[in-house]
């Protein structure tokens, strides 16, 4: 039988834990859809498209795997219509707990028959987010381990341009 999961989140830009679990949540699957979120209250370095295209550079070659925009619905319709019933999330710290217990219990209450799984990362990746590796890379910080080499490319890109345009 045959198992489709969702990991959906900004990945703005995706990094090494992003990946971790991508790898690691193919345990548990057939198929993964790596749903690009838009939306909410963050505002992207990176566009859907630049986000979607990043996602598939780290990926590389592995046929399981599926990136696609998630865009003006909710995750668990997104899921439906992917054939998806298991979602998967990943909590670094007890701090992201909470909300993702909350996000879990109404995904159960509007989709009872999709499940949420939570994964740890792997200890090496446990204090990587991308918010702090935007910040690190803005202020000159070095970030090439945290990312693959064509993220890492293109986020000192994307922030070169941000740069010339705010001078």
């Amino acid at each position: 039988m045959s198992k489709v999961a969702i990991y959906a989140g900004s990945f703005d830009p995706i990094t090494r834990g992003h990946q971790d679990l991508i790898t690691r949540s193919l345990n548990f699957c057939s198929r993964l859809v790596v749903a690009v979120a838009t939306g909410g209250t963050k505002q992207p370095l990176f566009t859907i498209e630049e986000r979607i295209a990043l996602v598939r550079a780290a990926i590389g070659s592995e046929k399981r795997v599926d990136v696609r925009p998630l865009q003006g619905k909710l995750l668990v319709d997104f899921a439906k219509e992917n054939g998806a019933t298991l979602l998967i999330r990943g909590l670094r710290a007890v701090s992201d707990f909470e909300y993702e217990f909350q996000m879990a219990l109404m995904n159960r209450h509007l989709a009872p028959s999709t499940e949420t799984v939570f994964m740890v990362p792997s200890l090496d990746t446990t204090y990587i987010s991308s918010s702090i590796v935007r910040e690190v890379a803005f202020h000159g910080g070095e970030v090439d381990d945290l990312l693959h080499p064509e993220v890492a490319r293109a986020l000192k890109a994307k922030i070169a341009a941000v740069g010339k345009a705010t001078r």
